[in-house]
This record gives structure tokens, sequence and C-alpha cells, in this order.
């Protein structure tokens, strides 16, 4: 039997959850997770986050950006091994010092932003996402990516920094999903 993460940690945790006992959530009290999800080794949150139904997280993800940082993670959403997600981020453009442990006062401008992966929305292995950014429903990035701004329904991106690159069909994930008793989302 492999060890798994206290589920009784977190503020919410659904049905049929595995969650690896070699992660790293600073604050789980803030973390709500649905049904159906696994996330694996090595997974590092410091953010709330509210990651919903049949989800899965890769291993080794980072997602940072402190107590005032937020990832969200609608139905059928996938986060592949080594992406770095950032939900806050110090400007470093000289208007003070730079790091979380340097008082307010002192500290260099920075940008808080939630992350948003609304449904059927994915990233590859190793993308890189700035604060603020969404994915918009059915979007996915493809490995070594760097998303600086929200993307468009449908479509897949790719580079430094992500641009889109061809559509992504949607009916058989839809149908899918309807068949798992998901209909909420075929407005989208």
């Amino acid at each position: 039997m492999v060890a798994e993460y206290d589920h009784t940690l977190l503020k919410r945790c659904g049905d049929d959850v595995f969650i690896s006992a070699a992660v790293e959530i600073r604050r789980p009290h803030l973390v709500s997770v649905g049904d159906h999800v696994a996330i694996d080794t090595g997974f590092y949150c410091t953010v709330a986050a509210e990651i919903g139904d049949y989800i899965h997280i890769g291993p080794y993800v980072t997602v940072i950006g402190g107590g005032e940082g937020l990832l969200r993670m609608a139905a059928f959403t996938t986060i592949a091994a080594g992406c770095r997600i950032a939900c806050s981020s110090d400007a470093h453009l000289g208007a003070g010092l730079v790091g979380p442990t340097i008082p307010a006062e002192f500290r260099d401008d920075v940008t808080f932003g939630e992350v948003t992966l609304e449904v059927f929305a994915s990233l590859g292995t190793n993308v890189v996402v700035h604060p603020g950014v969404t994915l918009a429903v059915g979007s996915v990035v493809g490995s070594c990516s760097l998303v600086t701004h929200n993307t468009e329904p449908w479509t897949i991106y790719h580079g430094v920094p992500a641009r889109p690159v061809r559509a992504r069909p949607s009916q058989r994930m839809l149908a899918a999903a309807r068949s798992l008793g998901y209909t909420e989302f075929e407005t989208s």
C-alpha cells in the first residue's frame, strides 16, 4: 500500500482521492479537493486551492504565491509533471527588496493573481504560468511553454511565450463528460 497525505488536514476532500504522502501543502485548511482526484509525489503548494472533480496533478508540480494566492481547477483539468504556477510574483524593478521574508514596507511591488484552469483545460509537462492567467475552457498548453496571458477556448498553445497553434476539438470530451453526468459545462 502506498502512503497517502492526511486528507483530514484539508478544508474539504471528496471521494476517490489519492494524494501522495510525499507532497507539501503549506495551507491545507485553504485547500478543497473534489471527487476522483490524483495528486502525485512532489506537489508543492503554498496557496489556497479549489480543485474540482476528475483532476490529475502530475509529479513535481509547484504552485506558489503565499496566503494571498489562489489556484482554481475546474473539472476534467490536468497539470502535467514539472509545471510551475505562480500566483504571485515580485516585480524585481527596484522599488524595494525582494522575497517573502522582507517586511512589507521594504518590499518591491508584488503582483498577485489567481490562476484558473477552466473545465477541460490542461498544461503539458514543464509549463510555466504567470499570475492572473485564466486557461479558458478546453484550452491546452504544450510542454515547456510560458503562459503570460489568458488563453482562448478550445485552442492549443505552444511556445515561449505561448501562442495559439490550432483549434482543439471538443465534441468527444463533452460527450464523455455527459456520460459521467456532467452537463453544466456545455454552454461554455
